[in-house]
């Protein structure tokens, strides 16, 4: 018989007769839930750490982000060009230039058709103002016309009082436009070389990771670019739908500025679900100020409608395929960026969900093995050295 003592369950120090090892105290759940705890933890520690970073540099990552979309969207354009003997340089020119000018015809148009509304309104903004002092004078309140007179003085004194906070807050709209300014011309520049060298700078971070990591980046990679173009365009298509309807059935009822409000609805579109509603609903303000509350009700229906629309056949039938996504995943991932950063949150947190969903399953099925647009790219590494 061997005179070895005994030893502990997990192999340690022996442990005394009749008395069990330590560890042996814990439950199996408590030490796999202590496990899965930590580890967890240093992930949401690592997230919010990224994450206070970037809102650092927000003038840096929402730009190139921006410009992540765009080329995703416009790289067939491209592509097309030069399939059809435009030199590379040619053809990324005139896809960046018409996407300025397209942009630029259509800001022109909606804020001439914005000043043309508001002027015609102002009449009626002006008698609505009226009737609101004649109800305070005749309705239930009987206020008299020095009680008015002296509210409005209130509210003068409180505007007057607060005039460095009014201050201040034009001072940082300045700053902010000239942050607009700034982040659209880092797009503009990111756009034009992520459509002509973005093979070559993929390239490049690719080279960064360690060898037999390689392939599977890349391919991961390629894939989450494919989905988020994909995301993209449906996106596009979604939003173009939402503007129509929105905007067809107020000008059909008479709901003034149909034009803008058609382009804010195709801006707001782009945040998926909630953008629309946001949007539909200062079609509904609009139609109220301007004819009344059954035309309010009329509008409202319309916007009712066209999410109906948007969430049991677009989103499902259409963006579902495309991204893989739940339209679950979708509301959550929106309110979770919107909660996080905010309207930049809400804008990118859709399609960085597909890039990431799309990229993890790649890496899980280990698809990099057998995926043939990687053949030859990354030949598969000898065996590591023992020293």
């Amino acid at each position: 018989m061997s005179s070895r003592a005994p030893r502990g369950t997990d192999g340690g120090a022996p442990a005394r007769r009749g008395r069990p090892a330590p560890q042996d105290d814990v439950p199996y759940a408590l030490r796999v839930g202590a496990a899965w705890s930590w580890r967890v933890g240093i992930v949401l520690v690592v997230a919010g750490v990224l994450i206070w970073l970037l809102s650092h540099i927000s003038l840096i990552v929402i730009p190139l982000m921006i410009a992540g979309l765009l080329a995703s969207l416009l790289l067939p354009l491209t592509s097309f060009l030069i399939r059809h003997k435009v030199p590379t340089g040619l053809a990324v020119t005139l896809t960046v230039l018409g996407l300025v000018v397209l942009v630029v015809g259509a800001l022109s148009l909606v804020g001439r058709q914005l000043a043309l509304g508001f002027a015609s309104l102002w009449g009626e903004t002006r008698a609505g103002i009226e009737q609101l002092l004649a109800g305070l004078s005749d309705g239930p309140l009987n206020l008299t016309t020095d009680e008015v007179v002296g509210f409005l003085q209130e509210a003068g004194d409180a505007l007057q009082n607060n005039g460095g906070t009014i201050v201040s807050g034009a001072l940082s709209f300045g700053s902010s436009a000239g942050h607009f300014a700034a982040g659209s011309l880092l797009t503009l520049f990111a756009l034009f070389f992520f459509l002509l060298d973005g093979g070559r700078i993929w390239r490049f971070i690719v080279g960064l990771a360690p060898v037999r990591a390689r392939a599977a980046i890349d391919g991961a990679g390629r894939r989450g670019w494919t989905s988020m173009g994909s995301y993209v365009r449906v996106q596009l298509l979604v939003a173009f739908v939402d503007a129509v309807c929105i905007g067809a059935g107020a000008a059909i009822i008479g709901v003034p500025l149909a034009l803008p409000l058609a382009v804010l609805v195709f801006i707001g579109s782009f945040i998926p679900i909630v953008g629309a509603l946001a949007t539909g609903f200062v079609a509904v303000l609009l139609a109220l100020v301007a004819n009344g509350w059954v035309n309010a009700l009329i509008m409202l229906a319309i916007v009712l409608i066209v999410q109906q629309l948007e969430g049991n056949f677009l989103q499902p039938m259409v963006m579902g395929p495309a991204v893989a996504l739940h339209p679950l995943a979708v509301v959550l991932a929106v309110t979770g960026g919107t909660l996080v950063a905010g309207i930049p949150g809400a804008l990118f947190s859709v399609p960085l969900l597909a890039v990431l969903n799309t990229s993890v399953k790649y890496i899980a099925r280990r698809a990099w093995e057998t995926d043939p647009a990687l053949r030859g790219s990354h030949p598969a590494p000898g065996p590591l050295p023992l020293t």
